[in-house]
């Protein structure tokens, strides 16, 4: 398996959507799934851009995806990553690849001087929860993921 990694392009934009699609079919919320290309280039590379993403290669095919961004951890004072996706599709599980991905996030991260790098992970996916407990994540099972959405946010925002 030669796999390389690169930094995302807004010529990816497609394939990424792709493998997003697929993340969300694998985490049974296909039914959720919005994003559109446009949304994900404005993101992505627009003007105040707000996330960033790695694309593994074999060959030409993208076969694994992360989008992450910096944020602030207030009560440790600590800058890092929140990691919003990582998806590997499924004939390359189990190679080495997640933490090729997540290694070269943290690489970048440190050279930025952050510390840290958060996720959540659904309760039911085993697999990903092994996997990153066995590279030496933390589970943290007090605190709860809220979000405000749809009527939600636009009510709060009045």
């Amino acid at each position: 398996m030669t796999v390389r990694l690169e930094t995302a392009t807004a010529s990816d934009i497609p394939q990424i959507i792709a493998l997003m699609r697929e993340f969300a079919e694998y985490e049974k919320l296909l039914d959720s799934f919005e994003t559109t290309e446009e949304r994900l280039q404005t993101a992505l590379f627009g003007d105040g851009r707000v996330a960033e993403a790695l694309l593994a290669f074999d060959g030409e095919r993208a076969v694994a995806y992360a989008i992450f961004f910096p944020y602030f951890a207030t009560f440790r004072g600590q800058r890092g990553f929140f990691l919003e996706d990582i998806f590997i599709t499924k004939d390359y599980r189990g190679r080495g690849l997640g933490e090729t991905i997540l290694r070269r996030i943290a690489k970048l991260a440190q050279s930025r001087g952050f510390e840290r790098i958060d996720f959540q992970v659904l309760g039911w996916n085993t697999p990903a929860i092994d996997f990153y407990e066995k590279l030496g994540a933390v589970r943290d099972d007090e605190e709860r993921h809220f979000k405000f959405t749809d009527d939600a946010f636009r009510d709060l925002a009045g």
